[in-house]
């Protein structure tokens, strides 16, 4: 069995979010880590490794200080790693990055694609629905469970919904997006760490990419425009009363709503 999963190094927003004056992120200038619903999905691959023998490879698209997410995958325990980096794959929205994610799957045989449900920098979730658009292959998002029958290459996962979840199975090849809930994802190993340093990733550039489109990458290839982008508006201290009796308090609230003209 041949497993791809698509991580993405994200900023670690507990040390800030800086942007370009164009509006996109200033990656080079945050600290990063890997995505957590991508970690999870990582850890569902390597458990299906540790079950089947399967043959794990992670890929990401980014700038080139991205293959540390993948050395750390690979010393999680995945076999190989693929690094997508190009001046002319910057600034992509979810359209123009899940096309060119498709384009570096199209030269790998796989049996299963699997990536997170969204990234913490996007929340959008569109990027893996999209890939399998893409690739022409069934898609079942939000797993939180996962079991694959090798003998009949399906997989049947529990989608979670609401309060609830639904059980779907389909035929591999097909693309699942897991949820950060799914598992606990392993430590790195001290050998894994050690092989890790030494490993060859693989590097593509645009070049590498040869079903991709000039139209379908980058920033010149991306539909969704961002208008407007800045730091979250906090909100003030507001005003405390104390020691008001119920009749007090109430003319307060009420004469503060009408000030506002709320009421």
């Amino acid at each position: 069995m041949k497993i791809i999963v698509c991580i993405k190094q994200v900023p670690d927003t507990a040390g800030g979010v800086t942007f370009k004056p164009d509006g996109t992120l200033d990656r080079a200038a945050m600290l990063a880590i890997m995505n957590p619903d991508d970690k999870a999905g990582l850890e569902a691959a390597l458990r299906l490794k540790d079950q089947y023998g399967a043959e794990v490879t992670v890929m990401t698209m980014g700038l080139p200080k991205a293959d540390a997410v993948l050395r750390e995958a690979l010393a999680m325990g995945a076999d190989k790693a693929i690094l997508m980096t190009d001046r002319k794959l910057g600034g992509a929205d979810t359209w123009a990055t899940s096309s060119t994610i498709a384009a570096g799957i199209r030269k790998l045989d796989y049996d299963l694609v699997i990536t997170g449900r969204q990234a913490i920098d996007g929340d959008t979730a569109q990027v893996g629905p999209q890939i399998a658009e893409h690739l022409g292959l069934p898609v079942i998002s939000y797993a939180q469970d996962i079991k694959v029958d090798e003998a009949s290459k399906t997989v049947t996962v529990q989608r979670q919904f609401d309060d609830r979840y639904h059980v779907l199975k389909a035929q591999m090849p097909c693309l699942i997006t897991a949820l950060s809930e799914l598992n606990t994802p392993r430590y790195m190993t001290p050998k894994g760490i050690w092989d890790a340093c030494d490993a060859e990733i693989t590097v593509w550039g645009r070049d590498d990419l040869d079903t991709l489109k000039d139209e379908d990458m980058g920033l010149n290839g991306s539909p969704t425009k961002i208008a407007k982008a800045s730091d979250k508006v906090r909100k003030g201290a507001g005003t405390i009363y104390k020691d008001l009796d119920p009749d007090a308090g109430a003319k307060t609230i009420c004469d503060a709503l009408v000030e506002k003209h709320y009421i």
